[in-house]
């Protein structure tokens, strides 16, 4: 038998992106290492919880540091009562089933063109599937994109399951990061 996962519970400081993308309302924080430490994985990783006690779910992703950060949406915010520069406490543990990822549509379109591509897509787990995605959308031009989903696509159709040789951790690389905080 074995045993559930315990609560992580930590505080943590609500910040404003220095950077936020056009309309964006949401904030963020960086979980202590101790916290980070407690979870199963160094890389992205979804969990279950609670921030100033309303429920929540989401994906932690890499800081690059060694730790995660949170992205809180304006909801989330406006249900716990905070606002960027508020400390919060979260209790969180891993979430029981791996959520799917949201596909980008030009990713949907070219599996849909490939049958092989999108037998073994629709067989692997959502972690390896998030894993493709974030290694498509990871470049930073548009010939890149279009470059990794005909790779992709050639790949799984030979039957690779998953998208290799990237630093999952964000610690080797600058691909996976927590946003700038603004001053």
């Amino acid at each position: 038998m074995t045993k559930p996962p315990s609560n992580i519970r930590f505080k943590a400081t609500l910040l404003r992106p220095a950077k936020p993308e056009k309309g964006g309302t949401w904030s963020f924080l960086v979980l202590p290492k101790t916290a980070s430490g407690k979870l199963p994985t160094r890389s992205m990783t979804s969990v279950e919880g609670t921030l100033n006690g309303q429920a929540f779910a989401a994906t932690l992703e890499p800081d690059g540091h060694g730790s995660h950060w949170l992205k809180v949406p304006k909801a989330l915010r406006d249900k716990a009562s905070a606002e960027p520069g508020d400390e919060v406490t979260l209790e969180i543990q891993p979430a029981e089933t791996e959520p799917e990822p949201e596909v980008p549509a030009d990713l949907r379109k070219a599996l849909a063109a490939a049958p092989d591509a999108r037998a073994v897509w629709d067989d692997i787990t959502p972690v390896a599937r998030r894993d493709w995605i974030h290694w498509i959308t990871s470049g930073k031009r548009e010939e890149t994109r279009v470059r990794r989903i005909d790779v992709a696509c050639d790949k799984l159709a030979g039957g690779q399951r998953r998208a290799c040789c990237f630093d999952r951790s964000g610690m080797y690389s600058n691909s996976l990061s927590a946003p700038q905080a603004a001053e």
